[in-house]
Order: structure tokens, then C-alpha cells, then sequence
């Protein structure tokens, strides 16, 4: 078995652990950032299907080597407005969106022949100014600005903690995140996706009610970045 094969394996066995017995499903997604075709490969011949990248210029030739795979693939960066058109048109699933001008532009991006695009609303559950999202208690308002923009699908939150070693204190984030999502189902907007964990995190996030965890390092291990950092607020994983 491979390294990346045992690294799925493990980690699949501690989400199990995680969610003690509940039957909520959490979708995996592997950050890929970095990562050559060949190791994104050896994931999908493991079993993983989703994939998430932060850099356009690295993404879509990557995306392009491996279009015989039945893969989704998730923009987990901050979208940047003259990247809008490319992100909408090759993504399935965009992370992090916090302003209206951007949502906009990736609706206008989505070309009519594709299925809407999957959307997560980003909220800064840490306080960092170094994180991108919407103050807690401001995403309803963007919330209704997607919802009524075509070729958009609102699917829910994501949030990224700040980092800590204390349990408590990752958890106290992500209820933050679930307490939004709840706020925003109370009026009236039926969310599914809680898009937050990661490597060092992931059992926290799951046990505030994550449903889709972002995981690179614990998988591919360590990596150098391939591409600079798109600037401090990058919406990307560990």
C-alpha cells in the first residue's frame, strides 16, 4: 500500500472515531495545492474523488492531466475578481466567498451549459485579520445576495480556526460556524455543508457538525509551495 493510500486509510478511520456513531456523511476533500498530477492520481486510485486548489495558474493545467478522472474539484482559495470567469467555468465547488461583487461574478463566469456552481459562504470565525470572511452575524445578508443570483447554488459556510492546540478552543470556533448556519436556516435559507477542519482539526470541526473537511498535509505530507501566496487571505488548508 502507499504512503498517500495508508494516509487516506487513517484518515478515513478517524472521522469514523470522530463522529461516534453518527450517520452524517463527511465528504473528504483532499487540498491538492502543490501536489503534481501523479500524487493527485494515486489519491483518486485510493479512493478519494474530491479535490481542492488555491491557484488558478496551477490548477487548470492539473485539472487538464487528469480529466479522465471522475473527480470533483473545489476552489478553496480567495477568488480573485479577474480570476472569477476561469474559476466558474472549471470549478465545482467554490470556498470562501465573501463579498457580493465576487459572488456575482461567478455567476456571470458560469457558463449556462454547466450545472450551477456549488458556493460556501467564508466567515472569519477566528477574529484574525489575516483571515478572510464576513463577521460572525453578517452572512445572512450575503446569504440573501447569492440566493438570488442564477447559476449560483448556496450550499453553506466555511470557516477556518485560528490555530491552537487546546480542544476547547477549536471547538468554540466551529459551534461559532454552526451557530451561523442555524441563523441562516431560521430565516428561511436551508444550508447542508458545514466546510470546515482541517489536518490539525478536522475531529473538532466534525464534532461541531462538519460535512466536508479540507486535509492536504495529513495526506501528502509536508509540500513546498509550487506558486506564491495570492496575498495574507487565502481561503486555502492544512
Amino acid at each position: 500500500m502507499s504512503t498517500i493510500a495508508a494516509n487516506l486509510q487513517a484518515i478515513s478511520r478517524r472521522i469514523s472515531e470522530a463522529l461516534q456513531g453518527d450517520s452524517r456523511i463527511v465528504t473528504l476533500v483532499a487540498v491538492s495545492k502543490s501536489q503534481p498530477p501523479e500524487r493527485v492520481r494515486e489519491a483518486w486510485e485510493a479512493g478519494c474523488r474530491h479535490f481542492g486548489e488555491s491557484y488558478v495558474q496551477e490548477a487548470l493545467p492539473k485539472m487538464a492531466a487528469l480529466s479522465d478522472l471522475d473527480a470533483s474539484w473545489h476552489f478553496i482559495g480567495r477568488v480573485q475578481a479577474n480570476k472569477a470567469r476561469e474559476v466558474a467555468g472549471h470549478f465545482d465547488w467554490v470556498h470562501g466567498v465573501d463579498r457580493a461583487r465576487i459572488a456575482a461574478a461567478l455567476s456571470r463566469g458560469r457558463p449556462a451549459s454547466l450545472a450551477p456552481l456549488d458556493l460556501c459562504i467564508q466567515v472569519n470565525i477566528s477574529g484574525e485579520a489575516t483571515k478572510g470572511g464576513v463577521a460572525p452575524g453578517e452572512a445572512l445578508a450575503l446569504a440573501r445576495e447569492v440566493c438570488a443570483l442564477p447559476q449560483l447554488r448556496l450550499r453553506g459556510l466555511m470557516g477556518m480556526a485560528r490555530h491552537t492546540e487546546r480542544r476547547e478552543e477549536q471547538r468554540a470556533q466551529f459551534a461559532t460556524l454552526a451557530r451561523e448556519r442555524d441563523a441562516i436556516g431560521a430565516a428561511g435559507i436551508a444550508l447542508d455543508t458545514l466546510s470546515m477542519g482541517m489536518s490539525e482539526d478536522f475531529e473538532a470541526a466534525i464534532a461541531e457538525g462538519a460535512t466536508m473537511v479540507r486535509i492536504g498535509t495529513a495526506i501528502f505530507g509536508e509540500r513546498a509551495a509550487a506558486f506564491p501566496a495570492q496575498g495574507s487571505r487565502d481561503g486555502g488548508a492544512r
